[in-house]
């Protein structure tokens, strides 16, 4: 579904991937792991055209994304939740859904998304009409989650979802997010909670200073006593 080429991200005088290349199947949950500062952000935002890639290859259903306008790759199937929840605070919880589904045709599809969204995230209903500001941090999570999915992707890009939640919100979230998959959406998570991630994806890639240092199944890499030393505490 998704391939990535050799894929260098220049920012300025510096170079945040030197070479990326992974590819990521239909069905698949694949993780991309790392420090702070790796460049694993820096991925997710080439993937969705939020920065010019200096080399290499995008590839979404076998075509090119390299030079495709953001718009246009959320219309070809891929949407992305970046890290940080960046809802419009001022917007009410179905505004900013109604802001998800901007590429949608008509007000039905918006209604009838929203409410395949609310079914994931009950608490988003019964808020419906407040501001996203007054919401909690795990609601705010919550709707930025809920928003990238308005426009029924076919490939989630999702960037450190679990920041900054309490440990049951955190397992909450990736029970959604195993729903999710499970309902046929691939996904591509970025995520510094690397046991989570790992339980909850098929494959995974470990980044490091902008190069990918070891990759293989998530079942082997949880065992692993590089990634057991450095990504889990043990």
């Amino acid at each position: 579904m998704l391939e990535i080429v050799d894929v260098r991200v220049r920012y300025g005088e510096g170079e945040a991937l030197h070479g990326v290349s992974f590819r990521v199947a239909a069905g698949e949950i694949v993780a991309v792991l790392g420090a702070n500062g790796a460049g694993k952000s820096t991925i997710l935002r080439a993937i969705s055209g939020l920065v010019p890639i200096a080399g290499g290859r995008i590839l979404f259903e076998g075509g090119d994304l390299s030079a495709v306008r953001p718009e246009a790759i959320v219309r070809k199937g891929i949407t992305h939740c970046p890290e940080g929840r960046r809802i419009f605070p001022d917007c009410t919880v179905m505004e900013n859904l109604e802001m998800g589904g901007y590429t949608l045709a008509t007000r039905a599809q918006v209604r009838e998304n929203a409410e395949r969204a609310f079914e994931y995230f009950p608490r988003l209903r019964e808020r419906r009409r407040q501001a996203a500001a007054t919401l909690s941090g795990g609601e705010q999570q919550m709707l930025g989650l809920a928003r990238a999915l308005m426009s029924k992707p076919r490939l989630l890009l999702l960037d450190e979802p679990s920041l900054g939640l309490a440990p049951l919100l955190v397992a909450q979230l990736f029970a959604i997010i195993r729903r999710i998959h499970e309902d046929g959406v691939t996904i591509l998570l970025v995520e510094q909670n690397a046991r989570e991630a790992l339980q909850v994806s098929r494959r995974a890639h470990i980044l490091e200073s902008g190069s990918i240092i070891l990759s293989g199944p998530s079942e082997a890499l949880i065992k692993d006593p590089r990634v057991v030393e450095a990504y889990l505490g043990l």
